[in-house]
């Protein structure tokens, strides 16, 4: 029975926090229409940010909780979500259009935070001292990005506002409210199902909670690709990314420090890894603007159903 009661907090927590991420990413994208921002820094700031918000609310719950490995595996989980299921299935959906400015300038810069956190967990520890140098670049990420958006906003199309300021305001504090309590419940049936089970607090961040968290970017992504809004995509899934590895990694650094597993390092940051620098090939563009179609799209996809798999074989050995 306790297994029904944790797996209905799951569901319950996954689709408040979709419902939740969305309001909060609509009322927040308003208001930074409203302000005049392009929609490049709209997409890695104000959605990026907004839908990274389940992830950081659900590893800061699982570090407050001790499941140190749910909050790491969450944040590496996310990102390797992000880029081979959000882009993937995007890319699927309709190809995703790339500025070559966004290449040149902002891929590498995830490529570099990706490659930082590496460093920090070679040494299979996570500590304050790893925190602090998370959020020291976290804060020079969000200085560059602002400065670069708004650059960018004096050649991009910024685009109307969908709402006004109350309404917008209204919605993005029930989101919060409604991420802040949705986070509460994955995190206790997650934690709950994988004891029952056998299975290590890692791999439930790695796929359920993971998945779960990166639903959000799904739905950004998939929605502006579709309304052929090509810069607040990717830029959604390069903001969370980052989000994903300078905010939410420091919580467990800070709240529950301890050992990484090796298998954190050596085969989900590799793939994390190996993904992003797979993003960069995919997008780079010998003319003005180049794209992910559909056959990379394709392949993104195909590369997560292989590593869930992989996933799911290690979760089966180890038990």
């Amino acid at each position: 029975m306790g297994l029904v009661f944790a797996a209905l907090a799951v569901v319950a927590g996954l689709v408040g926090l979709v419902f939740g991420a969305d309001r909060f990413v609509l009322g927040a994208s308003s208001l930074a229409r409203r302000m005049g921002v392009s929609p490049l820094l709209v997409g890695m700031l104000v959605v990026g940010l907004g839908t990274s918000a389940p992830e950081m609310l659900v590893s800061a719950t699982a570090a407050l909780d001790g499941s140190g490995g749910i909050a790491m595996g969450n944040a590496v989980g996310s990102n390797i979500t992000n880029i081979a299921l959000v882009l993937g299935v995007s890319a699927l959906i309709k190809p995703i259009s790339l500025h070559r400015e966004v290449v040149r300038r902002e891929m590498p810069v995830v490529l570099v935070i990706t490659l930082v956190a590496g460093a920090l967990l070679w040494d299979l520890y996570l500590g304050p001292f790893d925190g602090a140098v998370l959020v020291t670049v976290l804060v020079l990420f969000l200085i560059r990005a602002i400065r670069s958006g708004r650059a960018a906003s004096e050649e991009d199309e910024v685009g109307e506002p969908s709402m006004g300021y109350g309404r917008a305001g209204l919605w993005l504090g029930v989101g919060l409210v409604l991420l802040v309590g949705s986070s509460r419940g994955v995190v206790w049936g997650a934690s709950s199902i994988a004891s029952a089970l056998g299975v290590s607090d890692l791999i439930v961040g790695l796929t359920v909670v993971a998945v779960g968290t990166s639903l959000p970017e799904l739905a950004a992504s998939v929605a502006a690709a579709i309304r052929d809004e090509h810069a607040m995509a990717i830029g959604n899934v390069l903001g969370s990314n980052a989000f994903n590895l300078l905010a939410v990694l420091p919580f467990p650094a800070f709240i529950d420090p301890g050992e990484v597993e090796r298998a954190l390092l050596f085969r989900d940051y590799a793939v994390m890894l190996g993904l992003t620098v797979l993003l960069m090939l995919f997008s780079i563009a010998v003319r003005e603007r180049g794209r992910i179609n559909r056959v990379e799209g394709g392949v993104f996809a195909a590369l997560y159903v292989g590593y869930v798999t992989l996933l799911v074989f290690s979760a089966v050995r180890a038990g």
